[in-house]
């Protein structure tokens, strides 16, 4: 009997190989988990948790997420269960994102903007490229959140974008990075939980995040 079915959301603009890959792997530990990519709104409605990749341009996810069919029942989904967003797909959970000027689905307030680092030296005396393409330290904000439990705050996650997310209020902000700043790049409310970085690239502890989701009761 599958108690815990998760649905990798299917919209045309993610990662969805890896990131299905990794989430299966995580689950492979966790009993009674099934999980299945797919771009059918009723097996979004019908999962009890779902997994929102995104690649991309911001406006091309928001637009494919809408002629897919699959807004709704995100929104839903959003409302009603656990949902992971994971890069464009924690994007598109603000208010409004400067790729564009593209309106976001508005359920974590803040906005997406775009790194401004001309100029800017980094410790080890080279200029700052955009995008951030590679490793980096991830700190994680407290109050702890429970998908970081029994991993190590300072973990290395793999990154790749050029926009980042401004959260309105701290209090969504679940970990921080430094890239020429700090800024939010995992952000968190009610039962969402979202990450700028990539946790299917991103080793052992990508993929300990994937099951501390697998077994996250918000």
């Amino acid at each position: 009997m599958v108690l815990n079915r998760v649905a990798v959301v299917d919209y045309g603009m993610g990662n969805l190989r890896s990131v299905a890959q990794a989430v299966m792997h995580a689950a492979s530990s966790v009993d009674h988990a099934e999980v299945s990519v797919t771009s059918d709104p009723q097996v979004v409605r019908d999962a009890h948790r779902v997994v929102l990749p995104g690649q991309g341009a911001m406006p091309d996810c928001m637009r494919e997420l809408r002629e897919s069919g699959l807004l709704e029942a995100v929104l839903e989904a959003a409302a009603s269960k656990p949902l992971f967003g994971v890069c464009v797909g924690m994007q598109m959970l603000l208010d409004q994102s400067d790729e564009g000027d593209t309106p976001g689905l508005g359920l974590i307030p803040g906005r997406v903007v775009k790194f401004d680092l001309a100029g800017q030296i980094q410790p080890d005396g080279t200029r700052y490229k955009v995008p951030q393409m590679g490793w980096n330290q991830v700190w994680q904000d407290a109050p702890l959140h429970p998908l970081w439990q029994g991993i190590d705050d300072g973990s290395w996650y793999y990154f790749v974008h050029s926009f980042y997310a401004q959260v309105a209020k701290p209090a969504h902000s679940a970990a921080q990075t430094d890239y020429g700043g700090r800024f939010a790049c995992a952000i968190a409310r009610d039962n969402m939980f979202a990450t700028q970085f990539h946790p299917e690239k991103s080793a052992a502890q990508g993929l300990a995040l994937f099951r501390n989701f697998l077994h996250w009761q918000p």
